[in-house]
This record gives structure tokens, sequence and C-alpha cells, in this order.
């Protein structure tokens, strides 16, 4: 197969340190044709890159049922204290739903509580985590939905922290793809939604608490590792599942779904099969006599779009900045840029930008290739290494 980089030189003027994230939607592509579901709405995201590969109704706004948790666990997480203790409210007492069966007074750390949260849905466990964090329910649900503002959520809106069917109270397909791969980021997140099963101490009984994960994937799709089922009698079935191999991590989302564990399967193999990640910059890795890239660049790529990686090295005009920045790598797909990596000068005696840079510890370059630098300024030991990449796997 032919790999296609073609490689240009421009000067540009550049302002600051310029890490570009890849947007979700990726660019145009033709796409592998997807399975078809028995959801209304469904989505499948890349959680590296963030990468949309596939959308059904995706920005349909309907209601999410449980699936609002995933909201509550991150938010709870980036703003409580895991470590204190919680204590049960009359409101959160009894609260009509699925539970996790606290009883009046109670007190368990928000660490578990998060735990009886995601892996057995307890409406109790959402509303004491929302009054501990929050305040109240409604601070809560004010920090929620400042989180939907801050991740560019343009199809959700929340009213309480647990999902019972409410007016206002919606999301759609992609937005919960979008958030549950930034929630996958959080290590605690992560560590909880793939547990199967957790204890807790019980002040009341001589017994600890046991929370199976209701999560069948975890048990039934290999690599399975997460994330949240939801039911209401108008949400119906809904399911955010998550699975990982080959180092790729794959979130699948379906909203009132009646064969959902079965569409999840499909959904995770499509993604694996057709859209594998792939690596197009490492860290370190020398680009030009000087040069070298500052982070690493991962994106999921199908077959057919090999031939349309294209990478510009595009250099700021004059020196480099106290921190050796010279510009970046734009990486595009046909005439989409699907992100950038920044661009450093080493110092004479560095072995990589990525210490200087703050970018920890560098990937090792071969050394005495007597690479030759091509018109227009590009090293040809890179373009190789990107050929390789592609063609592997």
């Amino acid at each position: 197969m032919r790999i296609s980089s073609k490689i240009k030189l421009a000067g540009l003027l550049t302002l600051g340190l310029l890490l570009a994230i890849p947007p979700a939607a990726g660019a145009k592509e033709k796409a592998p044709a997807a399975p078809s579901t028995h959801a209304q709405a469904a989505a499948l995201i890349d959680v590296t890159s963030g990468r949309i590969l596939y959308s059904s109704h995706g920005d349909d706004e309907l209601p999410i049922a449980s699936l609002t948790k995933i909201m509550t666990a991150i938010v709870a997480i980036e703003h409580g204290q895991t470590k204190e203790n919680v204590k049960v409210s009359r409101n959160a007492f009894g609260k009509e739903g699925s539970s996790i069966y606290l009883r009046l007074g109670e007190e368990m750390s928000l660490e578990n509580m998060l735990y009886g949260l995601m892996l057995r849905s307890g409406n109790d466990a959402a509303t004491a985590i929302a009054e501990h964090v929050g305040g109240s329910e409604e601070g809560f649900v004010h920090l929620m939905n400042e989180k939907v503002k801050m991740l560019g959520l343009e199809h959700t809106q929340f009213q309480n922290p647990h999902g019972l069917d409410a007016k206002g109270h919606y999301s759609s397909a992609n937005d919960l793809a979008k958030l549950t791969a930034y929630a996958l980021h959080n290590p605690l997140f992560k560590e909880i939604v793939r547990t199967p099963s957790r204890k807790a101490p019980n002040p009341n009984d001589p017994w600890d608490y046991r929370w199976d994960n209701k999560n069948k994937m975890l048990r039934f799709y290999e690599g399975a590792d997460g994330v949240k089922t939801g039911y209401t009698k108008i949400a119906r079935r809904c399911l955010v599942s998550s699975a990982t191999r080959n180092g790729q991590q794959v979130v699948a989302v379906t909203i009132n779904d009646g064969d959902d564990w079965s569409d999840h399967r499909k959904l995770l193999d499509y993604a694996f099969a057709h859209y594998p990640l792939k690596s197009l910059v490492e860290e370190g890795q020398a680009v030009k006599d000087g040069l070298r890239a500052g982070t690493s660049f991962r994106y999921p790529l199908s077959e057919e779009e090999k031939d349309e990686v294209e990478l510009r090295l595009i250099l700021k005009s004059g020196k480099s900045d106290s921190f050796g920045y010279r510009g970046k790598i734009a990486i595009s797909i046909g005439n989409s840029e699907v992100g950038s990596v920044p661009v450093y000068e080493v110092a004479q005696g560095t072995s990589s930008p990525s210490a200087k840079a703050g970018f920890g510890n560098p990937v090792a370059m071969p050394t005495g290739t007597g690479a030759k630098v091509v018109p227009g300024g590009w090293s040809d030991s890179f373009e190789m290494v990107l050929k390789t990449m592609l063609l592997a796997g």
C-alpha cells in the first residue's frame, strides 16, 4: 500500500504553546458500513482522541435515566474529598427507584458511596453525594450543568443527580460519548466503573455491604471495563459500555435499546475492527535537524483514511522562545485538520525537548542514521517512521 505523507514547510507567527486537541467529530471519511442497532440513538467514540466513530441520531435530546450518574460521579470526584464521610439525609433516605439501602443518618465515605452509585445505581447514594458535595441537590445540579458548558455538550441539561424522569432533564448519545470519554481520563472514575464487585463497611449490621456491578458487559465481552446501565419507564433501556483492546479504549452509547447487550458487542467489535488507534507522532521524535516533537499523537484511522494522512511542519518566524518552541506539526485527514503537535528546538547536549518543556520522559530516537533533509525541511527518517507505524497492525 502506498502511504501518502504530503509534507510542506510554511512560515507562521504563533503565540504561546500550541497543544491542539483533535475535534471529536474527526475528518471527512469513507466510513465502513456500521452495524444496525435497535437503539433510538447510538454513538461510538475513541477515548484517546475523542473522535466520534459512529453516530445514529446522535444529537437527539432524550431522557437518559441513570446514565445521568456518569456526570454525578465525575463532578463529585472533581469537587469532593473522597475520604470524607457523607451523611444520609431524610431526602436521600428511601429515595425512589434503585437503591443501595442506606439508612437515615448513616455515614459512609464518599469513595465507597461512589461505588454504590455506579455499580448498583443507588438513587439514595446519588442524592446523598449531591447534598454533600454541592451543599444541596440544587447546588450540585448547578455544578453538573456548569460541567456541561465546560465540555461543550450542546444537547444536555440536568435537573437532578440520579436520572429519575424530569422535564428538562436530557442528553444525547454523542454528548454522553464525549462526557464518558472525558470521565475515563480520571483514574478513580476509570477504576470504579471497571470494578466487578465491591465491599464496604456496614455500620448497621455485622456484615459488609457487597455491591455487584449491574453491567453485564464486564462478564460477557473481552476487554470490557465500564461504564453504566440505566432504565426508567420513559427512557427505557440505556447503556454506556467501554472496552480496551490493543491499547485502544472505545465507548459505545445506546439510548432506548431493547437489545443493548448484543448491540454493544457489535458496536465495539466494529470500532476495533475498522478504526484501530494509530501512532502518527511519537514524543521526542526527530522532525528536522535540531527539532523534535514535544508530544505523542495517536488517532483512530480506517483503512481508507491511511492514504489521506497529511503532516505539515509549520514553523514560526524568528528564534525559538525560552522553552525552545518553534512551531507545530499539523495533522490532517483529507482537508480536515484533526490535531497538532508542538515542535521544540533541542539545546546542544540534550536528548529531547520533552524534559525542557515539561513533557516528561522522551521517546528514545535512533542516532547515526545519516538521514537526509528532503526539500521542504522534513527528515527522511521521520517519513519512514510514519509509514512503518501506519502499516503496522
